[in-house]
């Protein structure tokens, strides 16, 4: 019988789509953290769930779950308003939140009226402005985007927690390399897109003298009852020519081969992305923690 080689990621996680209801969010996260799921990831839609808010309920909720916001939309959000909800959050739950922020759907900011001219010199004046208050520093600058005067945090964590960011161009992947703590890549993404990502990443962060970012990805994942079905419905609502290598369907074996494909790729992190009509959320995340983190 031939020996199966098993690669470890660093962490597997799953998402919870804010397609949901707020109030089913509570049931989900119980459920996430007693089967022992390491990561769960909310997202900041527009205009269905508030990040911040979702994150803060879901920590008060559990005792050892991580929670990840993969991303708040840079354009709607002041930086010192994000820094100061981010260090309440830090402080509060230590060591148990991953913020990600990022350019937000370029739609959606016209329709709120906050769409720039140029979403990657806000997010490179963003991140730096960010990044410098949860030091603790006393932050002036007058960018483009971004201005502030004298502002410091009453409150900083202890310790300026990681600022991930998320990116699909290659100018602005470059500049998450390059900026970030770490780079979130959306589902959709092939092994092989990931490899291409990872390059440009990892070009960002050498121009920058830096080492290279951790990168979290995305995956849909689809099990049970009309798996198929509902993935094709994924396929058509995200436009894909092809749901091939962008997603997986099928039992725990099947999934953590997917995982360990994107982890060979160059994921740290893979984030399992359930389908919107998924019948069992609670079961979902049970799903990921018990049957699949064992094989991966």
């Amino acid at each position: 019988m031939a020996t199966v080689t098993l690669i470890s990621v660093t962490t597997l996680g799953a998402v919870f789509l804010p397609q949901l209801p707020p109030e089913r969010l509570r049931a989900v996260v119980r459920a996430a953290d007693e089967s022992g799921l390491e990561e769960l990831w909310l997202w900041e839609d527009c205009f269905r769930e508030s990040g911040i808010a979702t994150a803060a309920a879901a920590l008060a909720w559990s005792d050892r779950l991580r929670v990840g916001v993969g991303l708040l939309p840079v354009p709607l959000r002041n930086v010192a308003i994000a820094a100061m909800e981010i260090a309440t959050l830090t402080r509060l739950f230590p060591e148990r939140v991953h913020i990600a922020v990022g350019h937000g759907v370029q739609d959606w900011m016209h329709q709120v009226g906050a769409r720039v001219e140029s979403p990657v010199t806000l997010l490179r004046e963003y991140i730096a402005a960010l990044q410098a208050l949860l030091a603790g520093e006393r932050v002036s600058t007058e960018g483009r985007y971004v201005q502030l005067r004298d502002v410091a945090l009453d409150w900083p964590p202890p310790a300026a927690p990681p600022i991930l960011a998320g990116a699909i161009g290659p100018k602005s992947m470059r500049l998450v390399g390059e900026a970030s703590d770490g780079a979130v890549l959306t589902a959709g993404n092939s092994p092989s897109a990931v490899v291409e990502a990872k390059k440009i990443l990892d070009a960002g962060s050498a121009a920058a003298g830096r080492k290279s970012v951790p990168v979290v990805v995305y995956l849909h994942a689809a099990t049970g009852p009309d798996a198929e079905e509902r993935m094709e419905a994924e396929r058509a609502n995200w436009q894909y020519d092809t749901i091939a290598d962008r997603s997986v369907v099928g039992d725990a074996a099947t999934v953590a081969r997917a995982v360990r494909a994107l982890a060979d790729a160059g994921a740290d992190t893979v984030v399992l992305q359930p389908t919107p009509d998924d019948p069992d959320p609670e079961g979902f995340v049970r799903f990921v923690a018990r049957d699949v983190r064992p094989l991966v």
